[in-house]
């Protein structure tokens, strides 16, 4: 990794470090940052994470947590901890306006900036830049540069835990961004004693009766189907956010069960927020996602997954992802 010699410099000393995450935070953002702190911990930092937003409860059980700051819930914490970093570690996002409020914090402080990421075209704000747009998750970089620093034997079952959770959420299960090296990576975990069974478990089955009852609703009355585009949209409104009290979380994965149909290539889930319409896109095979959240929805992410958002109001932002349908029905076909 590029710069790695005067990170290990920077790092050979106990420090204040912080380490910050994007809004809403997945299993990528929250496994990779925590994978991180266990290792800074273990070299004798003092490390505190930030998040903008609250995290999905089916990450609360990783080791650290509990102890994530959370900007929404205190900012006034959030501050303190920024002023005390004396280096500011910067996982999975590729702007500072990914982490709103937070972003400007931290653009203030004046001290060493260090940005682990895989998302594409990433901002110049950081003083090293690690960019992987081929790995699949952050978590992956993140064992990566542990190992770079010479420190792979630090990693245990607890780090190990971490990285696999972000890991196996950013590639859908190993679906999406896989590759040899990725699989060698995932075996090392699991000889560490890292139990994949107890993992998918706490992550994918731990849905609430009133999550269940949630995807219910949209699979039956708020799904449609453009069989033209091979496209799928499933839509939510503020009167859905009221009728079912959705949280944070509480829709996670919804979007991905277009893609079990046979001939949908691309979904999009489209919710009505408070104050912005959100829309996430899914996509299966060579067919980018990308660039559609980018050019039309001031969003982005990966080839196969991306989101972005609207301040046209709910039927506005549908009606325009329908318009656009047709300049990307040849790519859809093939």
């Amino acid at each position: 990794m590029h710069n790695i010699s005067e990170i290990k410099s920077l790092l050979a000393e106990p420090k204040q470090i912080l380490i910050t995450t994007h809004r809403n935070p997945d299993g990528d953002a929250i496994g990779s940052s925590l994978g991180l702190l266990h290792y800074l911990n273990k070299l004798g930092h003092t490390t505190q994470i930030v998040a903008p937003s609250e995290y999905p409860d089916f990450l609360a059980w990783l080791k650290g947590a509990e102890d994530i700051i959370i900007y929404d819930n205190d900012p006034g914490a959030t501050e303190t901890a920024v002023k005390a970093a004396d280096i500011i570690f910067c996982l999975d996002f590729n702007s500072l306006d990914r982490i709103d409020k937070v972003g400007d914090l931290v653009r203030k402080r004046d001290c060493t900036k260090i940005m682990i990421d895989h998302h594409l075209y990433p901002d110049d704000f950081a003083h090293y830049t690690l960019s992987d747009t081929t790995a699949s998750s952050t978590s992956e970089m993140v064992f990566d540069f542990v190992e770079a620093l010479g420190d792979k034997d630090l990693i245990d079952k607890v780090v190990g835990e971490c990285v696999f959770t972000g890991i196996l959420t950013d590639t859908g299960s190993f679906k999406y961004s896989t590759s040899p090296k990725l699989f060698r990576i995932v075996s090392e975990l699991l000889a560490l004693g890292v139990d994949d069974y107890k993992l998918q478990d706490q992550i994918f089955n731990s849905m609430t009766e009133k999550q269940l009852r949630l995807l219910g609703h949209c699979l039956d009355n708020r799904m449609e189907i453009l069989e033209e585009y091979k496209t799928g949209i499933i839509t939510l409104t503020k009167e859905d956010y009221a009728n079912f009290d959705i949280q944070r979380g509480d829709t996670e994965g919804i979007v991905n069960q277009l893609l079990k149909i046979k001939n949908v290539q691309m979904a999009a889930f489209i919710t009505e927020q408070p104050t912005i319409v959100k829309i996430s896109l899914r996509s299966k095979g060579d067919f980018s996602v990308q660039q559609i959240a980018q050019k039309h929805f001031k969003g982005g992410g990966h080839k196969n997954a991306a989101g972005g958002a609207s301040f046209q109001g709910l039927k506005a932002t549908v009606r325009k992802f329908k318009e656009l349908l047709p300049n990307y029905k040849d790519q859809l076909a093939r």
